[in-house]
């Protein structure tokens, strides 16, 4: 019998059908990875199976159950995370886990075997809230909370987005755990190293299937959506750009930022220039995101000095505030207004006149293709759609400088590559780019980058300079080097 038994599955939103005439199964104990591009309808298919939702037409097994009729007997035997994590966030490590086991009827005692291995891991944690935890910490107790009822099936829609690669590896690691005990796994992902880490793939696109496959089969079959050409560096590398001059945009010295005793960053230095794409890396913890929170003036250093396009970090953050771009992990987009609306509100809050305004968003809409969804709400738009609208929006008023935590996490390879031609632009405009991110392929297009561990940048320089010095054949390769030379814990 299959553990997973999908039959002409369909479902629309209104005149949208985000699913049509779906049909797959998925054997015992397999891995069987969902992939394809934004709005495809993976999510949709992930909660029509876990019984969240229910099919316009056809019918869903899951481990022989009707996902119509029998959906409390398929509960009992699932385990969901969703794309955003499924934690309480004012709750504590253990609270949490306590919550989950008391819905499925059972208790942390209970189900402590089928998650010693993991939970062990952050036990040691279990007074410390939820919303308090690194990215890593926060997935393994969120595999945890959705095993502590020890489920027959897995079901993971993204669990990785936003956190670090040496994370990820672990948590692939821990799922190969899991395929050992017998336990099916459908995951869906962005990440072309964990899709191939997958037994068999399907690939969704505009709710349709397009094809059921081996990894290699898959990747190579549809390689415009998942391995596009990269872009090509030597037109917008650093030395192509240096005719512009190259003033000081970011100037750091000896910058710390401490929590009682515990230094989150630990006298860090380093400049950014003009036009420059800089990349700042680090694994969830490493402190590069209190870093930039004293970069774009939301919180002050303990010690050093800081500038911001002229602005001095301790003193001056309101005006290094109306002079920067930011654009965080979780958009800074309204969502019940309109993409229109979304577009004057930012230009307002940013100081621009009314004229200048209704000129430069026909310019935009025109430029992002969005004509025809200018009136559109934007939760209506696709995740990829969103990313670059909430990017387009924080450049609106051409600041020196735009900051981007994490912009394209849980975005497909065409998708970003298309992102990132938008980066180029911008700088090409002499905007300079502060950019996170956990896509290593990503690292490889920045001018330069820097490499955080244990709160210090632990390496910085170009990314063909950091792969010599440490002997490496990627950045993916690198970071790991460095990444897992760090001694704090989370």
């Amino acid at each position: 019998m299959q553990a997973i038994e999908v039959s002409h599955i369909s479902k629309s939103y209104g005149r949208v059908k985000a699913l049509d005439d779906i049909s797959f199964s998925v054997g015992k104990g397999e891995v069987f990875g969902l992939i394809g591009p934004d709005g495809a309808g993976k999510t949709s298919l992930f909660r029509l199976l876990c019984t969240l939702l229910r099919p316009d037409e056809g019918t869903a097994l899951v481990d022989g159950f009707d996902a119509v009729r029998q959906m409390r007997e398929i509960r009992r035997r699932v385990g969901y995370m969703p794309g955003r994590f499924s934690l309480y966030q004012d709750l504590t490590v253990r609270e949490n886990l306590e919550f989950f086991a008391t819905l499925f009827g059972t208790t942390v005692e209970e189900g402590y075997e089928s998650i010693r291995a993991i939970y062990s891991q952050i036990e040691r944690f279990e007074h410390r809230k939820a919303g308090a935890l690194s990215g890593g910490m926060k997935q393994k107790l969120a595999l945890s909370c959705a095993l502590v009822h020890n489920p027959s099936l897995l079901f993971l829609d993204e669990p990785t987005t936003g956190v670090d690669p040496v994370s990820r590896k672990e948590f692939w690691d821990m799922l190969d755990g899991l395929k050992e005990r017998g336990i099916t796994i459908l995951a869906s992902t962005p990440y072309l190293d964990e899709v191939r880490r997958c037994e068999r793939v399907a690939i969704l696109d505009q709710g349709h299937l397009r094809g059921i496959d081996r990894p290699d089969v898959i990747l190579d079959q549809f390689r415009d959506v998942f391995c596009p050409p990269p872009i090509d560096r030597q037109e917008n590398s650093l030395p192509h750009r240096e005719g512009r001059g190259w003033a000081s945009v970011i100037e750091v010295s000896h910058l710390v930022k401490a929590f009682g005793s515990f230094r989150a960053v630990d006298d860090i230095s380093f400049t950014v220039g003009q036009g420059e794409i800089f990349g700042f890396l680090g694994a969830n913890g490493a402190g590069k995101t209190t870093a930039m929170h004293m970069l774009t003036g939301l919180n002050q250093p303990t010690s050093g000095t800081g500038r911001v396009v002229g602005f001095d970090i301790r003193t001056e953050y309101e005006q290094i505030k109306r002079h920067i771009g930011y654009m965080s992990q979780r958009f800074a987009l309204y969502e019940d207004l309109t993409v229109r609306e979304n577009i004057r509100l930012f230009a307002g809050i940013y100081g621009m006149k009314d004229r200048e305004i209704r000129e430069k968003t026909d310019e935009l809409l025109r430029r992002l293709k969005f004509e025809d969804h200018a009136d559109d709400l934007v939760c209506s738009l696709p995740l990829g759609w969103k990313q670059k609208l909430a990017f387009s929006v924080s450049i609106f008023h051409e600041p020196g400088i735009v900051f981007l935590d994490e912009p394209t996490g849980g975005v497909d390879p065409a998708t970003r590559r298309q992102f990132w031609e938008l980066i180029y632009a911008a700088a090409s405009r002499g905007i300079t780019v502060f950019v996170t991110t956990h896509y290593m392929d990503e690292a490889e297009y920045c001018d330069r980058i820097s490499i955080m561990v244990d709160g210090k940048i632990s390496a910085i320089g170009t990314p063909e300079e950091l792969k010599q010095r440490f002997r490496q054949p990627d950045i993916d390769h690198v970071f790991t080097l460095l990444a897992r030379q760090a001694k704090r814990g989370d």
